[in-house]
């Protein structure tokens, strides 16, 4: 399968791009920055998206599967100043719901050409438990990710376009460490029932099954994957 994979730098992303490369498939992975061989694409940039896509269709010559790994997690308060209210609210749907759904619109208009493809969205459980005070709009974009990912399943699924979503939880990634910290860590922790939070490989491996394996009658499916920390 050839396979853009955005969000590639670390955490999840890094982990998803080797199990990927590790099982023969042929990746672009991004990042921000583009270290480390990866495609370079700033989703605060209202261009980026198609950028991307189109480098990496270029690398590729057709991709089969399209991962909307990228993300940011950033507090504002709800008594913040206006303008930084609205920058921060902005900056996040900007980068981690309108990027994603600029990239599932290309990605769809290509599948079309070739008769099939897959999307993976990586959502989170904020989707359907919320999150932080300041979490607000963080919640809301990964809400949005799963509403955008149902829509493209009932949407598109008689042209053998299919799409899924996996929710994490708490994930030990650079950006998560810090924030389990600020919260209580072992206190947090204990609302976990399996007791610790997930590691990268196994959210990558759903991102996998879904990517590759998954039945086209799963499609539409939103995978959990928070030890039993929120169920539904």
């Amino acid at each position: 399968m050839n396979i853009l994979l955005t969000g590639a730098s670390r955490g999840i992303g890094a982990a998803t791009l080797d199990l990927l490369i590790g099982a023969g498939h042929r990746v672009v992975g991004h990042s921000t920055k583009g270290e480390n061989g990866l495609a370079a694409a700033d989703f605060s940039d209202p261009g980026a998206p198609r950028a991307l896509w189109e480098a990496a269709l270029g690398e590729l010559g057709t991709i089969d599967v399209l991962v909307n790994n990228a993300g940011i997690f950033e507090a504002i308060a709800d008594d913040a100043e206006d303008e930084a209210w609205h920058a921060s609210w902005a900056r996040t749907l900007g980068v981690n719901l309108q990027a994603s759904a600029d990239l599932c619109r290309l990605a769809i208009a290509h599948f079309r050409s070739t008769g099939h493809g897959r999307i993976v969205n990586v959502a989170s459980r904020a989707a359907y438990r919320g999150d932080s005070p300041q979490h607000w709009h963080y919640a809301a974009s990964k809400a949005g990710m799963i509403g955008m990912i149902k829509s493209i399943a009932r949407g598109y699924a008689r042209e053998n376009i299919l799409a899924f979503a996996v929710c994490p939880g708490f994930v030990m990634t650079g950006m998560v460490e810090d924030y389990v910290e600020s919260r209580g860590g072992q206190q947090l922790l204990a609302d976990i029932p399996l007791g610790r939070v997930a590691d990268p490989r196994e959210i990558a491996e759903t991102i996998r099954w879904l990517a590759i394996d998954a039945p086209p009658s799963a499609t539409g499916a939103v995978i959990d994957v928070n030890g039993a920390s929120f169920v539904r």
